[in-house]
């Protein structure tokens, strides 16, 4: 039976290809994509660590996931006493490069193709002790691959918004199987886990952990790599700094246009933009300088060829007839230019991507505000309003009058930076209790009880 259900996968899949093929070459054609790791994606063909330790394969899909992963290992490995090889798989390219930055000295690849003689070379050589897999990163074959050789799966910071839940319910009898066979489950809250529970995840093996996205977030703002973009974009103390990051087009035009209005009451208002996408860096910046405005690119800000006169000179002076844009061109560094805002816009939420981390900028203390569309983050969203800790915005028409007044009152704006941070120190702690439970996973006594 698994034997047909798997070759019935590998037919859809190869369906779904073909019919994306076009869109595919494009995008391999026009920005690069998918060229690197075929061989790993599409046959298996992973190499393994070369000692002798049991391995822990760690997967993430992309750049978000990376870095809540850091945090898993880190503790994974300090309560395991390091006994464990490590292996990382990501999905895309932003994501390996990352991954290959956080986790030197790990084993870094790519995670296969989720055909059956793909994930059966892959498991095959990797032989791995545990798989932990970050938030909902599920594929039929390679769970069925790792059931049939008694490897346990866990997912962790698991979570499944109320519309993924509906979608899913829907094919529910076909899915029960796979949900039933994880071995562990720690949801991000207690919604998160019921509506795992109701898709089939067994409830002796789910546990509510909170987002480890809370833990280990960088709280002071003279940290060195904020200190570092600090300097690059030359920004003093008496500015007032607006980040606008993961923003989605037409995002950055919506921040740019305020900001052009509100500089005028508001000279030392700056502005610095971070695109959620690499492919769209040079978009950005030629729009903003469409408006008349020059750009400061932080790729170009700290080469050998870029030598300003002065600190200054990188975001002219607030009188100047055509001020700088600062933006952020770089993948892994928006956690830190966090630490630069007093009002943060976190992007992705008037578009329809469903919203992006605003954990980040709310450690800082910054003043946090969002747009209504935050589906992917809707219980950390929760959290924020019931502690009176954020602003979110019902249409784009909003996000002039909102900053306008946390420029005209400082010490509202201040009180729900300070709202922000607390909130983020109350929910910590959820990375340790993750660790303790994969851990627990591959002890002698639950590998007895789940073979009984």
């Amino acid at each position: 039976m698994d034997s047909a259900v798997r070759w019935m996968l590998n037919i859809l899949y190869l369906s779904l290809l073909t019919l994306l093929s076009p869109f595919i070459v494009w995008r391999t054609v026009r920005h690069g994509r998918y060229r690197r790791g075929l061989s790993e994606k599409l046959f298996g063909r992973l190499t393994a660590p070369h000692d002798n330790k049991p391995v822990a394969w760690f997967h993430a899909v992309s750049v978000g996931e990376v870095i809540q992963l850091q945090k898993v290992v880190a503790e994974f490995r300090r309560q395991s006493g390091d006994c464990y090889s490590i292996l990382i798989t990501t999905s895309t390219d932003t994501g390996f490069d990352l991954a290959r930055q956080r986790f030197s000295d790990c084993h870094i690849t790519w995670f296969p193709l989720d055909f059956s003689w793909a994930v059966k070379n892959a498991v095959q050589t990797i032989r791995p002790a545990i798989v932990c897999l970050m938030e909902l990163e599920l594929w039929p074959n390679f769970l069925m691959e790792c059931e049939s050789r008694g490897i346990p799966v866990a997912v962790v910071n698991a979570r499944l918004s109320e519309k993924s839940h509906r979608r899913y319910q829907r094919v529910s009898a076909i899915l029960r199987p796979m949900f039933a066979s994880l071995d562990l489950v720690a949801a991000q809250s207690v919604a998160n886990g019921e509506r795992l529970l109701s898709l089939g995840v067994l409830p002796e093996r789910m546990h509510t952990t909170g987002s480890i996205k809370f833990d280990g977030v960088e709280t002071k703002r003279d940290n060195p790599k904020t200190r570092s973009l600090r300097t690059l974009f030359g920004l003093s103390d008496r500015d007032l700094v607006l980040v606008a990051g993961s923003t989605q087009d037409p995002e950055e035009s919506l921040i740019l246009e305020c900001w052009k209005t509100l500089r005028k009451d508001c000279p030392a208002l700056r502005l610095i933009l971070v695109p959620r996408h690499k492919e769209r860096f040079d978009e950005v910046a030629s729009a903003v300088e469409a408006q008349g405005f020059t750009v400061a690119r932080r790729s170009q800000l700290d080469s050998p060829q870029f030598v300003p006169p002065n600190p200054s000179s990188r975001f002219a002076p607030p009188n100047h007839a055509s001020p700088s844009v600062g933006l952020l061109d770089t993948i892994g560094e928006l956690g830190a230019c966090w630490g630069l805002a007093d009002i943060a816009f976190v992007g992705g939420s008037f578009g329809n991507r469903g919203g992006q981390n605003m954990i980040e900028p709310a450690a800082y203390g910054a003043a946090v505000m969002f747009g209504p569309n935050t589906w992917n983050f809707r219980d950390v969203v929760q959290i924020f309003k019931e502690a009176d800790a954020c602003r979110q915005l019902t249409s784009p028409e909003e996000l002039s009058e909102a900053l306008r007044q946390f420029l005209s009152n400082t010490s509202e704006r201040q009180e729900l930076g300070r709202k922000a941070q607390q909130t983020v120190l109350n929910q910590q702690g959820a990375t340790s209790t993750t660790a303790r439970l994969l851990l627990q996973l591959v002890t002698p006594s639950s590998m007895k009880s789940k073979a009984a």
